[in-house]
């Protein structure tokens, strides 16, 4: 079986020192392939529009735009690149504002250079990736709103508890549509729709509440 072609990916950041790091790490692992950098949130948005990279790595704090600002503007574009969110900010509200709008995944600036091409490596295989030491910032800001409390009090339908299945797993709606052999359209659907049941916002959020409620079912 051949080899998969590379991943293609995107640097948009405004620390040209850390960009040609990153470029150095990308370049020396085979599984992908480096095509573009920008140093500014709108100039990132045109590349973006421009290249369409198999994975964006998104600055969170840049002079022109704020990375989240940058990270809507791709997604209202349409565009299917999964997009990284690589910064140097481990405060809550914005690993969730992030994750609110759309990222894949949040990844701090000072993991070591092995772990972050292991991370990258896994979301290049649909699955979300956030930095180890987040995950229970973001389990705390779960329990602090008003949700169900469990995945049958959620009253969730048969093929949304399967898409939810699926979330847990870290896959995109792409990688879930063609797993349930249903259209991606079906899938964003259904995914908004156990959002709302679940009164969250992002995938991310419903995917740690729902392996947090298997969790405590366990005996």
């Amino acid at each position: 079986m051949p080899a998969p072609d590379p991943q293609t990916i995107l640097i948009v950041d405004d620390h040209p020192l850390f960009r040609k790091g990153v470029i150095q790490l990308i370049q020396a692992a085979p599984e992908f392939r480096f095509i573009g950098e920008a140093a500014s949130g709108s100039e990132g948005i045109a590349l973006a529009h421009r290249l369409h990279p198999d994975m964006i790595l998104l600055d969170l704090n840049m002079k022109d735009m704020n990375g989240v600002e940058v990270l809507k503007a791709i997604k209202d574009e349409g565009l299917d690149s999964r997009v990284i969110m690589l910064t140097v900010s481990d405060q809550t509200e914005d690993l969730m504002a992030a994750l609110q709008a759309g990222a894949d995944g949040y990844l701090l600036k000072d993991m070591e250079p092995e772990d972050l091409m292991q991370q990258l490596a896994e979301a290049a295989r649909g699955k979300i990736t956030i930095s180890e030491r987040l995950t229970q910032s973001l389990v705390t800001s779960l329990r602090e709103k008003s949700r169900p409390t469990s995945l049958n009090e959620a009253g969730l339908t048969e093929q949304e508890n399967r898409i939810l299945d699926h979330l847990v797993e870290g896959k995109s709606n792409k990688l879930i549509a063609r797993d349930m052999g249903i259209a991606e359209g079906t899938v964003k659907v259904h995914v908004k729709h156990l959002l709302k049941k679940l009164n969250l916002r992002s995938r991310v959020e419903a995917a740690v509440w729902a392996d947090r409620c298997r969790r405590q079912a366990k005996p």
